[in-house]
């Protein structure tokens, strides 16, 4: 069926009616707004009520600042706006919750990896950032007001319950969130943080700010799939070395030009740094020291390191010149150096293990040579540069019997690493008998961008409400899939005395045998009540002793 446009929609507007390049997304209805009713004049002329473009200077100068304010009426899908229309009448409140849903059938392509617990991290950067405090005022309701009466064509907008809020509650949020402490590993299944309205007047502000809230899916992922690399590589450290020493520097983030916005790159990088301290995304560092803070002056680190152009710009003949001048500039900390603008192999067999060997052998632990290929085959690539250097640098046989180069060089694979070709690349070294001592590993894309809200299948669901005075437990069952099956009424989450989580439904509240509930009221009324350094965050997701054990 074709749905005809609605009645005086404006005629389609072309994208370069949008300078975007210039605006924050936040400023886009209302530029959309302008140029509508621009249309509108323009296709209406000559009739009795033509439509007046309006323009508003004082949003126009902050856009030219950067200073246009993030508005919590223009930051959920659009047909949320219509909800309060929807509930049943005499609602007084809805609850509802976010897990990363287990999957109860096979999928239909088996992963390698089935990321059976997830870590809990990112909810008190989008508190502080954009739930706190007074978030509703008149000009954000009237700017609301205005775009969704052009982006619907009719008057939906909750205008009244918006006004209410900011004249009953001064223009703060009356929800109450409860969540896991932030870096909980918890497995997949389980209540990780619940939403309420605390005003019966604001029934419909629960599943407003889904949308955003939400958005944690991405800290969340992002987290998990780092921890469960560091699993990989704490098993291989462990089988090929006997220890785990420089485990936390042995997965390096290189995704800050593989991301999408500059905001994804602090969230994400700083989501990697809860499992590892090796960063090339500034943002992230940002992201922790504004929003967590840390103990240290500083939660991330990065080494002196070469790209393609500092070699290149000397032309290919000489090569040989770059090494040698960036190695020089850096003699006493460690330097990484790409090696494959034109033959990664010659480089490593020839320049490094003959022409410069001498500048490599006297440099010590603490300021190793890093050799970075950058192309190929990854498990290829690797082994091929490792039997050369080891050709050249006499490798010598740790206690688990597998070989180490001298502590002066290394290699660092940064080029097509994910969680797959990690595992692919460390097993093939193992079978070579290379102890993972010797490398470390870049990943870009794969660790900040390559992810979807469906890898952990995070949901948020309404599971109780209260019409007419009564409280009801509610849940969707799709008949076409039981993986959609939500919880219903109140929950609560607790750990066993075996250390295991449950998640209890129907506000069965604290029974004697599960323990206090671990959930625990970090956002009320507008104001954020309990907050986590990123320290602790660390310390919750660190790998536990069980864990190490179940690895060997």
């Amino acid at each position: 069926m074709t749905l005809a446009p609605p009645p005086l929609a404006p005629p389609a507007l072309s994208h370069s009616s949008f300078p975007l390049s210039r605006c924050s997304p936040q400023s886009h209805h209302r530029l959309y707004q302008t140029k509508a009713k621009e249309s509108l004049s323009t296709t209406t002329a000559g009739s009795s009520t033509t439509l007046t473009a309006v323009t508003d200077s004082t949003q126009r100068r902050k856009m030219e600042r950067g200073q246009v304010d993030f508005n919590i009426m223009l930051a959920t899908d659009s047909y949320k706006v219509t909800h309060y229309k929807q509930y049943p009448p005499n609602t007084s409140k809805v609850y509802s919750y976010f897990e990363c849903r287990e999957k109860r059938t096979e999928p239909s392509k088996n992963r390698k990896v089935k990321y059976e617990k997830t870590v809990f991290y990112g909810l008190q950067y989008i508190l502080h950032k954009y739930l706190k405090g007074k978030v509703v005022t008149p000009e954000k309701i009237q700017e609301a007001k205005e775009v969704y009466r052009e982006h619907f064509q009719d008057d939906v907008f909750n205008e009244k319950g918006w006004n209410y809020i900011l004249e009953k509650h001064n223009g703060q949020l009356p929800i109450e969130i409860k969540a896991v402490p932030e870096g909980s590993v918890i497995p997949r299944g389980n209540v990780l943080f619940t939403v309420e309205s605390t005003d019966p007047e604001c029934y419909w502000l629960t599943n407003w700010v889904e949308t955003i809230l939400v958005q944690i899916w991405y800290p969340i992922t992002v987290a998990t799939n780092s921890r469960e690399q560091k699993k990989i590589l704490a098993k291989y450290l462990l089988e090929t070395s006997g220890n785990l020493d420089k485990l936390e520097y042995k997965l390096h983030d290189f995704g800050y030009r593989g991301v999408s916005s500059q905001e994804t790159a602090g969230i994400g990088a700083s989501a990697h740094l809860v499992n590892f301290k090796g960063t090339d995304t500034v943002a992230g560092i940002c992201v922790i020291k504004k929003y967590y803070g840390t103990k240290d002056p500083i939660p991330g680190f990065s080494v002196p390191a070469a790209e393609h152009s500092t070699i290149t710009a000397w032309g290919k003949d000489h090569e040989r010149d770059a090494f040698e001048h960036i190695i020089k500039q850096f003699p006493s900390v460690p330097v990484s150096i790409v090696s494959d603008s034109y033959d990664i192999y010659n480089a490593c067999e020839k320049i490094w293990g003959e022409d410069l060997r001498s500048l490599i052998v006297c440099r010590s632990a603490d300021a190793p040579l890093v050799v970075r290929p950058d192309s190929g085959n990854p498990l290829d690539t690797v082994l091929k540069v490792l039997e050369i250097l080891g050709k050249k640098f006499t490798p010598e046989e740790n206690s688990k019997g597998y070989k180490v180069l001298p502590p002066y060089i290394r290699v660092i694979q940064g080029d097509g690493v994910d969680i797959n070709t990690l595992q692919e690349i460390v097993e093939g070294m193992k079978q070579h008998r290379w102890s993972i001592e010797n490398i470390a590993f870049g990943s870009g894309g794969a660790l900040l961008q390559k992810l979807t809200r469906d890898l952990l299948n995070c949901s948020f669901k309404c599971s109780y409400v209260v019409t007419n005075g009564l409280g009801v437990n509610v849940f969707k069952d799709p008949v076409a899939d039981p993986n959609k099956r939500s919880k219903k009424g109140r929950l609560s989450l607790h750990r066993t005395q075996s250390g295991d989580y449950v998640t209890l439904e129907e506000g069965k509240g604290e029974m004697e045998e599960y323990g206090v509930d671990v959930l625990h009221t970090v956002f009320q009324n507008g104001k954020i009540v309990k907050t986590y350094t990123f320290d602790e965050v660390r310390d919750n997701a660190k790998l536990k002793e069980s864990e190490l054990e179940e690895l060997q």
